[in-house]
């Protein structure tokens, strides 16, 4: 950034960096202790330096954190994740707004599309969340706790926030797992001594006072950045620079972004978001809050906790407002995301949901899911999962029956059976041999490839000139089938998700439902089985998208192929499946 380079010479803070620090043998990280051998030490010591060597460099990559790294602690802070995270942004894009990597991660955190609308930002061409310090930043700490909930090892959830979960299961097992001492040697995974020596090189260097200062505004009106930088006081050039996540120079109202205000004269009717420390806010009981009674707020106790009902129209802002609740923290009480609709016939906690209710089980009626269910008891959902195991991994059928606490003493409902996955296989075939083709049946067949489907010239999608197709491509219609997202759809036709998404007219928060008909055009290389199946043209491999009835051993007789072959091309452990899950399957 150019002012960055300005501010530093008026401010003199390009000071020499003569000596790097050193690292040391022992290190604090996330509530872990590391060991770093000799070797590791060397290898880490090296890379400290190179940062350190420059400067210019350093001074200006160190003076974007002291900006930016009290926001991020505090979010970091909202998220429960620990602090040292914040190093990571570092490693990953020198906290440089629209850094592009070779694989089209973009962004603060380096996210790519897919994984930015999977933890709740909103990329499209109008506004692209991952150049938002506050809304990457979020994002980040969500994706790093989900990595966490599978190893309970902060160090692990690092390394696969660069490999993937299932990389990182597959280099190292679960020997770490809930380990809170890890030794790092010159075998550990280099993006580990990466990060190490990121936060060895800035730790004290952040410490000092920042040249550039900035205020962080929230906004839910629709604005123009031109607009805000009058009220601000800011040049409009200025205002866009820090804010380059708003595409078109607009924010827009779906929900409340962050502006970085830099050196601006901020009005206090604006919202600015406090720096400083809400222990007094902390110390509050939340247990003895309550809302006075009135016509316009309508409360209910639910399993002893105090819930409140959204007024028409109302915003997740104005509501934890009116609740007297931090927004972060009635999110967190209701284990919802900012971008999931308010709904006017729902109540919502205003402290966290208890581990059982106060009746036994719950039948599932239509439409109902976890987060419901959960919503309806006052309940929480990881609790709702562990008392029912046996029916995570599948979708809930009506008249399934939820257990809503550790007590399964009492009956079922009478009729009421329920099997897993793994049952109804045992069911169907209680001898077979996992490991041999099944034998034909005049029951089941391969699914039938359908090629794509032109589109009639009436109903052909309408598309922004920015994205128009080649004329290599032709136009088809995709039938969304129960599970499907749209990753999991713009995968199979090898296109991107913001396409899909500006193609047919609908946002990142728009909800899919079965039977819907998206319009989409696909390159002609490219050979789809709507609905089950997609595979490429001149390629060795089929992707089967699985069903709601589906179990291996149907997939398997379906295709004549082994079970164990499904397990060895997929890298399955289990013998189940999920509702939506893409299969590779190979022609043998």
């Amino acid at each position: 950034m150019r002012f960055f380079a300005v501010a530093l010479i008026f401010f003199g803070t390009a000071a020499s960096h003569a000596q790097s620090p050193e690292v040391p043998h022992k290190m604090h990280f996330a509530n872990m202790i590391l060991t770093i051998r000799d070797d590791a030490r060397r290898e880490i010591q090296k890379d400290v330096d190179a940062m350190t060597r420059h400067a210019k460099y350093f001074n200006v990559t160190a003076e974007r954190a002291r900006l930016y790294f009290p926001l991020i602690s505090k979010i970091f802070a909202e998220e429960e994740l620990p602090d040292d995270f914040k190093y990571l942004c570092l490693q990953e894009s020198s906290l440089v707004a629209d850094a592009v990597s070779v694989s089209d991660a973009v962004g603060f955190w380096q996210f790519k599309d897919f994984t930015a609308l999977s933890v709740g930002m909103r990329v499209d061409r109008e506004v692209d969340e991952r150049m938002n310090i506050a809304s990457a930043s979020r994002g980040a700490a969500r994706y790093l706790k989900k990595n966490n909930e599978q190893f309970d090892n902060w160090i692990l959830a690092l390394q696969a926030y660069q490999m993937g979960a299932g990389g990182v299961k597959r280099s190292v097992g679960d020997v770490h797992n809930g380990k809170r001492h890890f030794e790092v040697t010159s075998e550990t995974y280099w993006y580990i001594k990466k990060f190490l020596a990121h936060k060895v090189a800035f730790e004290k260097a952040i410490g000092k006072e920042a040249a550039i200062k900035a205020n962080f505004l929230q906004v839910n009106k629709r604005k123009s950045l031109a607009e805000i930088a009058k009220e601000v006081e800011v040049e409009e050039q200025l205002l866009k620079q820090y804010n380059k996540w708003a595409l078109k120079g607009i924010v827009p109202d779906d929900k409340v972004y962050v502006v970085v205000v830099p050196n601006g004269k901020i009005e206090s009717s604006l919202h600015v978001i406090a720096m400083a420390s809400t222990k007094a806010a902390k110390a509050k009981p939340l247990a003895k809050k309550s809302i006075p009674a009135s016509p316009s707020v309508e409360t209910k106790t639910i399993n002893g906790l105090q819930a409140i009902k959204p007024n028409p129209g109302e915003s997740w802002v104005s509501l934890s407002n009116r609740a007297d609740v931090s927004l972060s923290k009635f999110l967190k009480y209701n284990e919802m995301q900012i971008d999931q609709p308010v709904e006017t016939s729902r109540y919502y906690f205003l402290r966290k949901k208890k581990a059982t209710a106060s009746v036994a089980l719950h039948k599932v009626a239509l439409g109902d899911d976890w987060w419901s269910i959960s919503q309806q008891y006052g309940v929480q959902m990881r609790k709702l999962k562990k008392w029912n195991k046996e029916l995570n991994d599948q979708p809930l059928k009506v008249g399934s029956v939820i257990w809503l606490s550790a007590n399964r003493s009492q009956s079922l409902p009478e009729k009421q059976i329920v099997f897993t996955s793994q049952e109804v296989i045992a069911l169907a075939n209680e001898t077979f041999n996992w490991d041999v083709k099944p034998a034909e049946s005049s029951t089941a067949s391969p699914a039938t490839a359908v090629e794509t489907v032109p589109l009639p010239t009436s109903q052909a999608p309408s598309i922004p000139e920015e994205v128009q197709p080649n004329e290599a491509d032709s136009a088809v219609v995709h039938t969304v089938a129960k599970g499907e997202t749209f990753y999991s759809i713009a995968k199979i036709y090898q296109i991107s998700v913001v396409d899909l998404i500006e193609w047919n007219k609908l946002t990142a928060q728009s909800k899919l439902y079965t039977g819907q008909q998206l319009s989409l055009f696909v390159r002609k290389s490219v050979k789809t089985v709507h609905g089950e199946s997609a595979s490429v043209a001149g390629s060795e491999e089929t992707y089967y998208v699985v069903k709601d009835s589906d179990t291996l051993y149907a997939i398997a007789r379906q295709y004549g192929v082994t079970i164990k072959d499904l397990m060895t091309w997929n890298d399955k452990k289990e013998l189940t499946v999920k509702e939506g899950e893409k299969l590779k399957i190979r022609k043998k």
